[in-house]
């Protein structure tokens, strides 16, 4: 693939990772929705590396890895927690932030 088409690709899927995030008032599918966003910034590092011969892409998707397993374990327990405490999901429904 040219370095075009894996940056379309990229930007495809950041927007579907964003367009998730904003419509969605699941926290698992906010969750889901962030790690989509995540892939695509490795997958354009990956594809901006590969064009140079560079392997500093690659290098930069291990961190993003790193950074979404990270994500994955506090965003569950955060998850979990959230439904101890209110029995919902729904971040319309968990209106304590209110002021």
């Amino acid at each position: 693939m040219s370095l075009e088409s894996g940056l379309i690709l990229s930007g495809i899927l950041f927007m579907i990772g964003l367009t998730g995030v904003m419509i969605r008032r699941n926290i698992i599918f906010m969750l889901l929705s962030v790690e989509i966003m995540l892939n695509a910034a490795g997958i354009a590092f990956i594809f901006a590396g590969s064009s140079r011969a560079d392997p500093n892409g690659q290098i930069m998707f291990l961190f993003i890895l790193a950074v979404a397993a990270a994500e994955v374990a506090i965003g569950l327990a955060l998850v979990i927690l959230i439904y101890q405490k209110f029995k919902t999901l729904d971040i319309d429904g968990i209106s304590f932030m209110k002021g």
